[in-house]
């Protein structure tokens, strides 16, 4: 049989030329069966032999002309329908024409002419949408039956959506046969699908009734074919299923789609991004061209998962040139070598070199002259900082003195900062040495030309180093899945939202500004085991255990974005917000700091403490607090 299928496909063309020649002649001879009521006087036999070869080369030549030998008819559909009707069309027309010029219609019924066209547009349509059923319908049905294995292994899949997007989807379902799928039905909350047909499947129901579809027919899989679901919506589908062992995948968002055509391989998994219930955040891409564009962009800690992002985000907007500055070999050439490919246009500078070394810092603005810089250069896990706190305390308090300070000394027109929620009321060095940064920047800003802006926003999904990446390697592994403490809770966000966080607060700031993310409710880490255990296709404490192993050194139950005396200011952008803090003197700034620096130096970690503490009063490195409800700010703006 596949010896069988090898040859046909390589003499395909000639296949359907023979076949549709063949056709031709038979919509002819039974175009005059019919006018005589099944027997054709012989008188016609003649002129029926002379007008055969006209015929077949005439329509044959017009079938070419519109490219009706081209497509496969396995995929047959409506356009190409539209083709062999005006193909046929034409070249009926032009027999007519022919029979009048040549025959002048002698022993050329009239009727004849007229059930020609309609028998061959028949035939030649009817030929094409056969083989597509037959292929679709029948040969998966018989290859079920004839095969256990292919039945073992075919899997029950329910859609959601019964619009375009999932109509798309079962069409090319059926003309993938390897995929083993057999597909059950639609859901749709349209009322006016509701029990219709579409595609040959029913719409069965509505969300509301997935529950139950799920128990009645067995289903493994369930494909979210509304590109425009919000992660709010597919959280409530996802959320209803949870009692069955199924697996999720969804389509991806119009803008995803490269060229506007739905394909089963641009079917993915659901991710934690779909499950946030929370819109993401949108640029203003205007303003941001406005500063960008032109302009020589700096991005430290550009190999990182945020730096590396800020560089694709903004390369976008066309800079004039981009100096990637990066302590690590491996992560700058990665980044490096994939801006250059992907834009030949920008001019790209790869910097190997490190924040906290003063002279290298200054060499490099005094050559590449940056205009704008965006500092995500950090380190940023709590443990390990726990463990090394001068380290934490050279890169990010030191790292950002430096940098800031060059950035006033030669004249950079803006300077934006990442920072973290863990700068406040932190529990730990990571967050306290992340808001004396801050502290810096908004006190060096009020004697700088240079505009100073920093961002604040919680944990970053899919970050290197972040619960994700862990959680899915523990799941795959069998378990457990372990989670520091039952009541943990964080504020999430995507990497692309984190970066755009950035450029759009670049955009907005006037100088010292800490602009906050309204994140939405704040995410138990609990609930985000559980629900990446479930779209796994397991089931939690089962399948798969969760354990708890206490809060490590510096966490804190609850993370929060705001000081106790903070307030919020509105921007133009509803979700993001200015958040109104108070610094201390930046000359009583400098001194601290140059203290506390002098501290990591030379490694007296109890002076570093104490320095610390001093500069940040709210920093309780004891108090893993357990804030109440009522104590904490989930949505900010």
């Amino acid at each position: 049989m596949d010896i069988f299928i090898q040859r046909f496909q390589r003499y395909r063309l000639v296949i359907t030329f023979v076949l549709t020649a063949l056709i031709i002649m038979a919509s002819l001879l039974l175009a005059y069966t019919v006018r005589f009521d099944l027997t054709i006087p012989s008188l016609y036999h003649g002129r029926i032999a002379e007008l055969i070869p006209a015929v077949v080369v005439i329509k044959l030549t017009t079938f070419w002309f519109f490219g009706a030998f081209r497509g496969w008819w396995r995929y047959v559909s409506m356009p190409d329908l539209v083709q062999i009707v005006k193909a046929n069309l034409l070249g009926s027309l032009i027999f007519v024409v022919y029979a009048v010029l040549v025959y002048r219609l002698n022993l050329i019924p009239r009727s004849v002419l007229v059930l020609d066209g309609i028998f061959c547009f028949l035939m030649v349509g009817g030929v094409r949408f056969a083989t597509r059923i037959i292929r679709e319908s029948y040969r998966p049905w018989r290859q079920a039956k004839n095969s256990d294995q292919t039945k073992h292994q075919t899997k029950q899949v329910l859609v959601v959506g019964a619009g375009d997007a999932g109509q798309m989807i079962v069409r090319e379902i059926r003309q993938n046969q390897e995929l083993n799928i057999d597909l059950v039905g639609f859901v749709d909350d349209d009322p006016a699908k509701r029990y219709a047909h579409f595609q040959g499947l029913k719409v069965l129901g509505n969300q509301g009734d997935l529950e139950h579809l799920l128990g009645r027919h067995l289903i493994d899989e369930i494909i979210i074919a509304i590109p425009s679901a919000t992660g709010r919506e597919i959280r409530s589908i996802v959320n209803r299923c949870q009692k069955y062992q199924c697996q999720f995948k969804v389509l991806p968002g119009v803008g995803e789609l490269i060229d506007g055509r739905v394909t089963v391989q641009q079917i993915r998994q659901i991710d934690l991004n779909d499950l946030l219930g929370r819109e993401p955040i949108s640029l203003d891409c205007k303003n941001i061209q406005n500063y960008i564009e032109g302009k020589r962009v700096l991005v430290t800690g550009a190999g990182g998962s945020i730096g590396s992002e800020i560089c694709r985000q903004v390369m976008r907007f066309n800079p004039a040139k981009l100096i990637l500055f990066e302590n690590g070999e491996t992560p700058l050439f990665m980044i490096e070598q994939e801006l250059a490919k992907a834009h030949q246009h920008v001019p790209i500078v790869p910097v190997i070199g490190d924040v906290r070394n003063r002279s290298r810092v200054n060499v490099i603005f005094d050559q590449q002259q940056p205009q704008v810089v965006f500092h995500a250069a950090a380190y940023k896990h709590v443990p390990l900082m726990e463990a090394n706190p001068a380290e934490a305390v050279n890169n990010n308090v030191q790292g950002t003195v430096l940098l800031a300070d060059a950035s006033d000394y030669y004249g950079v027109e803006k300077f934006v900062m990442v920072s973290t929620d863990k700068a406040v009321r932190p529990t730990n060095v990571m967050g306290t040495t992340k808001r004396i940064a801050e502290m810096y920047v908004q006190s060096l800003n009020n004697r700088s030309k240079t505009r100073f802006v920093t961002t604040r926003f919680g944990n970053v999904l899919g970050s290197n180093g972040s619960v994700i990446p862990t959680f899915q390697q523990q799941i795959e592994a069998g378990g457990p899945v372990t989670v520091t403490h039952p009541e943990v809770t964080r504020f999430f966000m995507t990497i692309p939202e984190a970066t755009q966080l950035v450029l759009q607060a670049g955009s907005m700031g006037q100088g010292g500004e800490i602009y906050l993310f309204d994140m939405g409710e704040p995410v138990k880490i609990t609930t985000l085991a559980e629900e990446m255990i479930r779209l796994s296709g397991l089931v939690p404490y089962e399948d798969v255990d969760i354990v708890y192993v206490g809060l490590r050194p510096g966490e804190k139950l609850y993370e929060e974005l705001l000081l106790d005396d903070e307030g919020v200011l509105p921007t133009p952008h509803r979700k993001i917000c200015i958040a109104q803090s108070v610094t201390p003197p930046h000359q009583q700034l400098v001194e601290q700091i140059a203290a506390l620096v002098a501290s990591a130096k030379i490694l007296d970690f109890k002076a570093v403490g104490v320095g610390l503490k001093q500069l940040v009063p709210e920093y309780s490195p004891t108090a893993n607090k357990k804030l109440s409800v009522t104590d904490r700010k989930s949505s900010v703006c």
